[in-house]
């Protein structure tokens, strides 16, 4: 979901004209994003359950239920709002978040391939969200069933 928007968006903090303060907002964006997303596997793998031995002072107990899908639901709606909601809207409204106009150099405006290229790369971000939301109920129903086991 996440990966296809960083490989449109680290190219683009390279070209011309992009200040030095603008390319790093731009790779740790990137980077930061690809580390949340990568923090939901936690949703669905074993370390996500029980904390992998070399964790020190946590390794081999159990992740307490709460500490993963309380974060996960407020990311999901985060998530969620940003890239669904308000990408939808400046979609339809044809302005930034801000309620500016867009700028004639705005990515999403432009035809041919540079259009289609980056709606590509855009579009799965506006299942993060609600794909997040998912995982996360699914985890808190797994784990509620193996509580309720005596597992």
């Amino acid at each position: 979901m996440v990966l296809p928007s960083s490989v449109w968006r680290i190219p683009a903090a390279f070209g011309h004209g992009i200040t030095f303060g603008e390319r790093m907002y731009v790779v740790l964006l990137s980077v930061a994003s690809e580390l949340l997303a990568f923090a939901a596997i936690g949703l669905v793998a074993r370390w996500g359950e029980v904390f992998p031995r070399w964790v020190p002072y946590l390794g081999g107990r159990r992740v307490p239920t709460t500490a993963l899908v309380v974060p996960a639901a407020l990311g999901a709606a985060a998530v969620t709002f940003v890239f669904t909601a308000l990408t939808v809207v400046s979609e339809i409204r044809g302005t930034t978040i801000r309620g500016d106009e867009l700028p004639s150099d705005f990515p999403g405006l432009a035809g041919g391939w540079e259009g289609a290229w980056f709606h590509l790369c855009y579009t799965p971000l506006l299942l993060w969200g609600p794909l997040l939301a998912v995982l996360t109920v699914g985890y808190r129903r797994r784990r509620a069933a193996r509580r309720a086991a005596g597992a």
